[in-house]
């Protein structure tokens, strides 16, 4: 019996074509491409029937039988309008409560608007991408970066790919792809970064042997020196970003081991990984190297990120030498991790800023995030707690609400034994936890992404902008 009461109640559902009948002369069917409205639809229905069945499990199913209107096509016409008017790309904006500036998991870098203007005229329109103006034939898309890149890092040449693994990977391929060359790095520096780049497995892929020297706490020039022979190829120093080594520990700086190797006749590359133009001890941080240093301690290949503590789109950069660029840039691998026009239009805009330090720091969202100093944040967590307690539509009883002292991180593998003093605004809720806030969160409109600490659910404001302001009333709203 009680599959016969099913199978009558689920008959009653309207199919899709039907559903599809009705809408196709609305508004709502021709914004929509008729795959997405359809396939729409069809889940709809599908996850109606799987409620129902569910119910009917549970001894509902009396119940089920008496609500026949919402069986019909008008009920899920409505469900699409509903949903349809909340639509939203997968990829979507999201608030950074975390208070980590560089966050790999949200995108890391945001781009200022000079980069976001010159990718949409860019982006919109035909450019001169690949064409020499002034010759009026094919030019080379390097060109338009190339000029930036030289005067900031006074190198002699610079080329750009799609990421520092790229620019890494290919860096090595072409000093010894095809043939039995090794590549000498210290075991301290043979770092992995993130859950897939491993220095040994990048190495291993290009075709370069790896030659491991010193200690995994100590490295002596000595170590590479010895090491040298006939078939090295490189001298790779990798900076370790994302770790730190103390205690008893020794690792010769870049500018010795350029000085030996030149002896040799060997070039010296470095990975900078998260690479920075601008010294961040201005900034009350620890000391990293720049990309600048790299290259005056005369290292002959230097590689570092684009989106990391640079500020700009997903790149990596290559620079240095010009008989060692040149080469690298003849490798076949440079069609394929070359950069596309709109990454090359933020990229430009980005470079520009740079060459005025002081501006680049004002312009730049990365750089000035890492900046704020603790006033301005807990300046930011006052407005915003003000708004809270302002709003009608937020019900002050069920929470409580503090500003507390906290650390922020710089993230993207950049100083992860620093924190940055920082203010959160603490959000405790007399009926749920904070994890369950979290999800709420979550799950907004607009997503909002904090963390939890000491019990509580918090949004360090350091990463939040005055703009996120009415997402997080919103959300606190569907609390």
């Amino acid at each position: 019996m009680e599959n016969k009461n099913k199978n009558e109640i689920l008959r009653r559902f309207p199919s899709v074509q039907s559903v599809l009948e009705r809408i196709k002369d609305s508004q709502i069917y021709k914004s929509f491409p008729h795959e997405f409205i359809k396939d729409k639809i069809e889940n709809l229905i599908e996850s109606e029937k799987k409620k129902i069945i569910e119910s009917m499990q549970n001894g509902f199913e009396q119940s089920i039988s008496e609500n026949r209107y919402k069986l019909d096509a008008e009920f899920f016409i409505k469900k699409l309008h509903n949903d349809l008017n909340d639509f939203s790309f997968s990829l979507k904006r999201v608030v950074n409560g975390t208070g980590v500036v560089i966050h790999t998991n949200l995108g890391r870098s945001i781009l200022p608007k000079s980069a976001l203007d010159n990718i949409s005229k860019i982006s919109s329109s035909y450019s001169n991408l690949e064409f020499n103006l002034s010759e009026g034939k094919r030019g080379k898309r390097y060109s338009h970066i190339e000029y930036l890149l030289k005067k900031i890092l006074k190198c002699e040449k610079a080329i750009v790919v799609n990421n520092n693994a790229a620019a890494v990977f290919m860096s090595l391929s072409t000093f010894c792809s095809g043939v039995k060359k090794e590549v000498v790095v210290s075991r301290g520096e043979l770092v992995e970064i993130g859950g897939s780049f491993r220095i040994p497995d990048i190495m291993s892929a290009s075709g370069a042997v790896l030659i491991e020297v010193g200690a995994t706490n100590k490295t002596k020039l000595s170590d590479y020196e010895s090491a040298i022979n006939e078939n090295t190829a490189l001298l790779l120093k990798v900076h370790q970003s994302n770790f730190r080594i103390v205690g008893f520990t020794a690792s010769p700086s870049g500018k010795d081991i350029a000085s030996m190797a030149k002896k040799h006749g060997i070039p010296v590359m470095e990975d900078l990984g998260s690479g920075s133009f601008v010294d961040i001890r201005k900034f009350g941080l620890p000391y990293e190297p720049t990309a600048q240093e790299v290259l005056e301690n005369g290292v002959d290949i230097v590689t570092f990120s684009g989106d990391k503590l640079l500020g700009g789109p997903q790149a990596g950069i290559i620079a240095g030498k010009a008989e060692y660029i040149d080469r690298i840039a003849a490798n076949p691998l440079n069609r394929a991790f070359r950069i596309d026009k709109m990454t090359l239009a933020g990229l430009e805009a980005i470079l520009f800023e740079y060459l005025d330090t002081d501006r680049a720091v004002k312009n730049i969202p990365t750089l000035s995030l890492i900046a704020q100093s603790e006033s301005e944040i807990k300046r930011k967590a006052a407005k915003l707690l003000n708004l809270i307690k302002r709003s009608e539509n937020i019900d002050k009883s069920l929470f409580e609400f503090k500003i507390a002292e906290d650390f922020s991180l710089v993230g993207g593998g950049a100083l992860p034994d620093y924190e940055l003093k920082t203010y959160s605004l603490s959000i405790i809720h007399k009926k749920i936890g904070a994890s369950g806030i979290a999800e709420i969160f979550r799950k907004a409109k607009t997503p909002v992404i904090g963390k939890i600490k000491n019990g509580e659910y918090r949004l360090d404001m350091r990463t939040v902008f005055p703009g996120d302001f009415n997402d997080i009333l919103a959300a606190l709203t569907s609390v």
